[in-house]
Parts: C-alpha cells; structure tokens; sequence
C-alpha cells in the first residue's frame, strides 16, 4: 500500500499531515506534480515531476496506482479512474469518495460545468479552514488504520 497525492492542487496545510502519517505508519508517499514539490528529507516521502501539461499528474497516478493504495485529490475524474483501480480516494478536506458516491459527484460536477459553460456564476470552493485540515487528518487516520493493521 502507499500514498499517492495529486501535489498540483493538494493545500499546503495538508502536507505535514502526510509527511507525518508517512513516516508514523512507514508507508510510500508519492507527490505526483508538474513541478517540483518540497518535501522533507525521509525515506518514506517521493517527489515525482511530470511534464507541463493537461492532466498529465492525473495520468501518472491513474497508470500506477494499485488496489489498496490511498489516492488524496479532489478531481473527480481521477477519483473516479482510481476507484475503479481498487483505490481509495480521500479529498484534501476529509471527504471519502467510494463506488457508492462516485457517480453522484460526476453528475454534479459535469451539471456544474454545464452551468458554468452556460454564463452562471457558480461561485467558488469554500475557503480551506482549520476544520478541513482536521478533517482531512482525522480521515486520513481511519484509513490508514484499517489498511496498516
């Protein structure tokens, strides 16, 4: 099992709580970007640059996640990809995407696209706060609990 996190739109204040739960449960965790993304020295913690390009870190992920692994994004199309994958998909604000829930958010996402697309403001994803950092850390815990033991 590893970690695979989609390091182009993951928030900062999201990163030292994998950086730790890597090093605390000795899982791989890989940051798939387009540009180089600091990380602290440890074993357990890779960066992997992919080119300039549309969805070229989702491609990446999507051609090496394996079942098991543990894939942090909030795109829905890769969540949906790795899903089918046998992964399981946590948002950077703690929300578990599952077959159950999939087609649901790719319904409202491509609705909303369509309303964008359209000339309807839309508005935009609220701002990440302490309570999404939490979240996503409490998450985060669960999972790799139930994937370590």
């Amino acid at each position: 099992m590893q970690i695979w996190v989609d390091a182009d739109a993951c928030p900062n204040a999201i990163k030292p709580i994998l950086f730790k739960a890597a090093e605390r449960c000795e899982v791989l965790c890989t940051f798939v970007a387009n540009m180089a993304v600091a990380l602290p020295p440890s074993k357990w913690l890779v960066r992997k640059v992919v080119p300039s390009g549309f969805d070229e870190a989702d491609t990446y992920i999507e051609e090496n996640v394996s079942p098991g692994d543990v894939v942090i994004t909030s795109d829905i199309p890769l969540a949906s990809d790795c899903i089918a994958r046998g992964a399981l998909v946590l948002t950077s604000k703690g929300e578990q995407y599952t077959t159950d829930n999939i087609k649901q958010k790719l319904g409202m996402r491509d609705f909303m696209d369509q309303m964008r697309s359209s000339g309807f403001d839309t508005g935009g994803a609220a701002p990440f706060g302490d309570k999404d950092k939490a979240a996503f850390a409490n998450a985060l815990d669960r999972l790799l609990a139930k994937r370590v033991h």
